[in-house]
């Protein structure tokens, strides 16, 4: 397993358009902390940067060492607004930005039906570049309701190149199983796998606008709090499923925290249960 920090982790938890920090220096401290890996978000790079910039910016992950997880190639997806969808019906210019980023995974929001037919498409086009396609178990899609949903979408689909970002926090807010059984049942899917933290919430000030629960009210705590959701045996069953892909620290910055901070808390957290 490879160790990723996505760029969320220097945004606000209430924005997902802006960095606290210019990607040189989020590359030069996930560097310095041990990471190998970032997942690229529209907040530092997207299909709407220059050539130019983009180029500076593989060049800075090249001179770390760093290799890029996977690329979410603008703010709709980011934010799993209505607009998330349009990246399936003009993918060109998010495979674009992985081929330029070294990237093998661009994130992808199949919100209903008739996205289908669009994300084969789109499958059919990142195939011709190796890029594999994620969609992440996220509120307000066709892999929020249920794990055997998530597994039925993938069937529907039916491409080799397109699967699942594992991520426990929004299959918790959904009222489904989150935890190791439902890895074990999304195994085949699994590309990516994403961790944040949070606990159910009735006065939490973030809110999860879920299909199967209406809006969800949560907190998120500490990478490692015990009252949210315990890292290791997740990290344990990626081990006995042989999930050698990424794991990518999805975490945005709490209230009056620092990036250096949070990048320390992840470090501190995951690099002794992957290493």
């Amino acid at each position: 397993m490879k160790l990723s920090l996505s760029c969320r982790i220097t945004e606000p938890s209430n924005r997902k358009d802006v960095a606290a920090i210019p990607i040189g220096n989020l590359v030069q401290l996930a560097a310095e902390a041990g990471f190998v890996g970032l997942s690229m978000r529209a907040s530092a790079v997207s299909v709407d940067t220059p050539h130019s910039q983009v180029i500076k910016v593989r060049k800075l992950l090249d001179n770390h060492d760093l290799l890029t997880s996977m690329v979410t190639g603008n703010v709709p997806l980011a934010t799993n607004s209505s607009e998330a969808p349009e990246t399936l019906r003009n993918i060109t210019p998010h495979l674009n930005l992985a081929e330029l980023l070294g990237a093998k995974l661009v994130r992808v929001m199949i919100q209903r039906k008739d996205d289908i037919p669009f994300a084969k498409r789109a499958a059919d086009e990142a195939k011709e570049r190796s890029i594999t396609l994620a969609q992440q178990t996220h509120w307000g899609t066709l892999a929020e309701t249920t794990v055997e949903g998530a597994i039925d979408l993938m069937r529907q689909i039916a491409r080799q190149n397109v699967g699942i970002t594992f991520e426990p926090a929004n299959l918790l807010a959904c009222g489904d199983e989150y935890a190791s059984n439902a890895i074990r049942r999304l195994t085949p899917h699994i590309v990516n796998f994403y961790f944040q933290n949070i606990c159910l919430d009735p006065n939490g000030a973030h809110i999860f606008k879920t299909k199967t629960q209406g809006h969800v009210s949560l907190s998120y705590v500490p990478l490692d709090d015990p009252t949210g959701i315990a890292i290791m045996p997740l990290i344990d069953t990626l081990h006995e499923i042989g999930y050698g892909g990424w794991i990518s620290i999805h975490q945005p910055l709490r209230d009056e925290q620092t990036v250096e901070d949070a990048i320390d808390e992840a470090a501190k957290t995951f690099l002794p249960l992957v290493s």
